[in-house]
């Protein structure tokens, strides 16, 4: 009777698995920034390794991940009598603040003023390359770079300018829009609809049910959310399925209101 109560979870979870990407210690990241962001926030490893299994990792999996996690600085832990607890650094804690505003916006607001930056081949490239992973720049070319607000104060290996949007071509739509981005969104569109079909009245969901769909969610979305720039409308076709996306993890995760850590432990 269990089993067949039950089932409609399992479902759901192997439905939402990110068939792409099995990573465990990515898994756990989504998991700490969606439930255990805030300074003292801890997951005990009981309640962690509950809400990864059903997706049918193993524990020595889960063990290995967080040695990762722990050795990179992400994550801690320490005894808590018998029990493990573990809990993001202020480095993980860090790292995730600084992408919740694009995993967690529902209407994105897009700047109205832009610049370019424009690299010479070497000295120039790498100054460019600097820029690139330390802000939020849309890369046109190998050393042209697009980014919002007005042109910042470079210095003489870069030039920059403001820029206005008159004419957007295919190239460029294609790259801010590839393939594989617009596919993984249809999938994912895909797969929410289906979960949500199965979802029984909130009720009738358990914390640790709970907090694993939200995690598989997130986890999912923030493989495709960081990689979709927030540019003008004009940079996207038509058919670009990304605001459908956006939709459908908010309409489902409205239905899986996010569960307490104490809820998790007492489940």
């Amino acid at each position: 009777m269990e089993d067949t109560r039950d089932s409609w979870f399992d479902t759901c979870a192997q439905i939402l698995t990110d068939p792409q990407n099995q990573r465990v210690w990515s898994i756990i990241v989504s998991l700490f920034g969606d439930l255990a962001q805030k300074p003292g926030d801890r997951l005990s490893g009981s309640a962690l390794s509950r809400i990864i299994m059903p997706m049918g990792i193993k524990p020595e999996a889960i063990r290995v991940a967080l040695h990762r996690l722990r050795k990179d600085g992400w994550i801690d832990s320490q005894r808590s009598g018998r029990a493990s607890e573990h809990y993001l650094t202020e480095f993980g804690r860090a790292r995730s603040a600084e992408v919740s505003p694009r995993i967690y916006t529902r209407m994105p607001d897009t700047p109205t003023e832009w610049h370019l930056l424009i690299a010479e081949d070497g000295s120039g490239q790498s100054a460019l390359d600097e820029m690139l992973l330390t802000a939020d720049y849309f890369s046109l070319a190998r050393n042209v770079a697009l980014g919002a607000g007005s042109a910042p104060e470079v210095g003489g290996e870069l030039m920059s300018f403001d820029v206005r949007t008159r004419a957007v071509p295919d190239w460029v739509r294609a790259r801010a829009c590839p393939d594989d981005l617009a596919e993984n969104c249809r999938s994912l569109v895909d797969a929410l609809e289906r979960a949500s079909a199965l979802l029984p009245p909130e009720g009738e969901v358990t914390a640790l049910q709970t907090a694993t769909l939200r995690m598989l969610i997130v986890h999912r979305w923030r493989r495709v959310v960081l990689r979709q720039p927030d540019l003008p409308s004009a940079f996207f076709p038509p058919d670009w399925p990304g605001p459908a996306c956006r939709a459908a993890v908010f309409r489902v995760l409205d239905r899986l209101p996010r569960p307490t850590l104490e809820a998790l432990d007492a489940d």
